[in-house]
């Protein structure tokens, strides 16, 4: 009879554990599809553009200048000063964080989107090297 309720407790507990497990994966699911029609409705008349970016995951423009600390008017030059600047405080050998330099990271290229060619220049060269060793 004890082997009976034991098999009975572990039975139930399956059954509510995978009718559990199959409820969160409908609560995410639908939770995802919620949040990218949420970003849709605040966009306003761009609405299927942003819901495509919300659905792969871009940042919108605004949320890159509040990243990058800049105006709607900024010129590239003070973008990629803020990004440096930025970007070096944030690196991981000086106890930065590396999410927080991922954001600044997707800001940058959000806003690089936005300015188009002109956004992409070259890296600058390397250091001279040193001619005394």
């Amino acid at each position: 009879m004890s082997r009976f309720i034991a098999r009975m407790v572990v039975v139930v507990g399956q059954v509510v554990g995978r009718a559990f497990m199959q409820a969160y994966r409908e609560a995410a699911a639908s939770a995802g599809k919620q949040g990218a029609q949420h970003a849709a409705k605040q966009a306003g008349s761009n609405s299927s553009e942003a819901a495509a970016r919300a659905r792969i995951g871009q940042m919108d423009l605004e949320e890159a200048r509040k990243i990058l600390n800049v105006e709607k008017n900024a010129s590239w030059e003070e973008i990629t000063k803020k990004y440096d600047h930025m970007f070096k405080v944030n690196e991981k050998s000086n106890g930065g964080s590396f999410y927080l330099q991922s954001k600044i990271y997707r800001a940058k290229e959000r806003m690089e989107m936005e300015f188009g060619p002109q956004a992409k220049t070259p890296p600058p060269p390397p250091p001279p090297a040193d001619a005394s060793r």
